[in-house]
């Protein structure tokens, strides 16, 4: 990994933290939607799995320190990984494909799993095991999680596609797939 990728990743962490701070949109009881989504979108779509997986679980943890300590910040975490080692493979594995409107379908139904396993599935048996409580009420307690983080990352497709020339003439070196 270059120097300049590096910061590019160090800089997407920050972008993921900053956007999950500055812009909180509520939704359900006390979850906001996390717009640091949208750059993890970014780095799935243009930047490798690595810086991906960087952005989404550092960028996580980073948040979780400094809202509220530990608290929550293990299982989202988690969660977090699995979302951006899918939607990272899965972007790179359709970036050739000329039908977009198949690719964003596709990419549509993996954001839909990969949360599903990640933030219903992982999220919660970590916090089973952290708060010893039955898994099927950490599920329920994590359905709110599901929805907007589903909900922010497919609105993060048409603004990654509108944001394609941009990052192909600022980073033309560090583009993983295009």
């Amino acid at each position: 990994m270059t120097t300049k990728k590096l910061t590019l990743t160090a800089m997407g962490i920050a972008l993921f933290v900053v956007l999950s701070l500055c812009l909180q949109v509520p939704v359900f009881e006390n979850y906001y939607l996390c717009l640091g989504y949208v750059v993890l979108m970014l780095f799935c779509c243009y930047f490798g799995t690595f810086p991906a997986l960087a952005v989404g679980t550092l960028g996580v943890v980073l948040y979780c320190l400094l809202i509220s300590g530990l608290r929550g910040m293990p299982g989202w975490a988690a969660g977090n990984v699995v979302i951006s080692l899918a939607l990272s493979l899965t972007c790179k594995l359709t970036a050739g494909m000329k039908n977009p409107w198949l690719r964003r379908l596709i990419l549509v139904c993996t954001i839909t799993v990969a949360t599903a396993v990640g933030i219903l599935g992982l999220k919660s048996f970590v916090e089973m095991i952290l708060y010893a409580q039955p898994f099927l009420l950490r599920v329920a307690k994590n359905i709110y999680a599901f929805v907007a983080d589903v909900v922010v990352l497919t609105m993060s497709i048409p603004i990654s596609e509108a944001l394609k020339g941009i990052i192909r003439k600022t980073f033309p070196k560090e583009i993983a797939y295009m």
